[in-house]
């Protein structure tokens, strides 16, 4: 019998926007490695996020957690979308979320001033 739904072979549909901070990191590039960590409610569909603190080894992960007006507006998104990640590249630091599909793929205005944010604490640090 075969499948009626098969998978599909080869690339599948999943997208993922960088913003790219222009920054040399010299040789401590492990200051400038950063991710939320969500404090939630609720389970599946119905999660949502009550507080975000940020986990990291470097003086950025302590700027970002002093940011409490950022927080604030990283506690507003999805639980997806929350999920931000930090972290350096050869000559520059890239500031990025989860993937997404082809139809759920997207950057909202609220989510642009979020990275935009980070990248200044970045540009400072």
């Amino acid at each position: 019998m075969q499948d009626p739904n098969p998978l599909p072979w080869g690339a599948l549909d999943r997208f993922q926007a960088h913003f790219i901070v222009r920054k040399d990191t010299g040789q401590d590039v492990s200051n400038y490695v950063a991710k939320t960590q969500l404090t939630t409610k609720g389970h599946f569909a119905s999660k949502t996020v009550l507080k975000v603190s940020w986990d990291g080894p470097g003086s950025l992960t302590q700027k970002l957690n002093q940011d409490t007006e950022l927080n604030e507006m990283i506690a507003r998104q999805s639980v997806k979308d929350a999920t931000i990640y930090v972290e350096p590249t050869e000559n520059a630091v890239r500031i990025r979320s989860k993937w997404d599909n082809h139809l759920s793929f997207g950057i909202t205005k609220e989510l642009f001033e979020i990275y935009d944010r980070i990248a200044g604490h970045i540009k400072s640090a």
